[in-house]
């Protein structure tokens, strides 16, 4: 898929994925940046896990709120549920499963990130939704 968020960067903390027993995704909400929500690493005292922050295109995976009708959303929803499941990818090819992988997400993060979860059943590390 090309949409909005394809091609934004990734502000990482931690291990490197290919060196890590665990991941956790951290989806940053409306108006933040991965850089930002990547400071919550630091309250995780773990060893060997990577952080993963994907970047949303202009710091907002979608337009609208969430209780708007879905096409309204559109293209930045579905390319954000991309973007969750690239990274979900990316650990997969690193040797970590879904169930080795937290995903948290603040505010619109967190539905993102709920949304993705709920769309993908599987057994993952965890969900956190903060504020979502």
């Amino acid at each position: 898929m090309t949409g909005p968020h394809q091609g934004q960067p990734t502000a990482t903390a931690g291990v490197a994925l290919a060196d890590a027993s665990a991941a956790v995704v951290l989806v940053h909400g409306r108006g933040a940046t991965a850089r930002s929500i990547l400071g919550m690493a630091g309250e995780f005292d773990h060893d060997n896990v990577a952080y993963l922050a994907p970047q949303a295109a202009r710091r907002a995976w979608y337009p609208n709120s969430f209780l708007a009708p879905v096409e309204s959303n559109e293209p930045g929803r579905s390319s954000g549920l991309q973007r969750l499941d690239d990274l979900l990818g990316e650990a997969a090819d690193a040797g970590l499963p879904a169930e080795r992988v937290v995903m948290v997400g603040f505010s619109q993060g967190a539905c993102l990130a709920s949304e993705y979860v709920a769309r993908n059943p599987r057994r993952y590390g965890g969900l956190a939704a903060l504020s979502g």
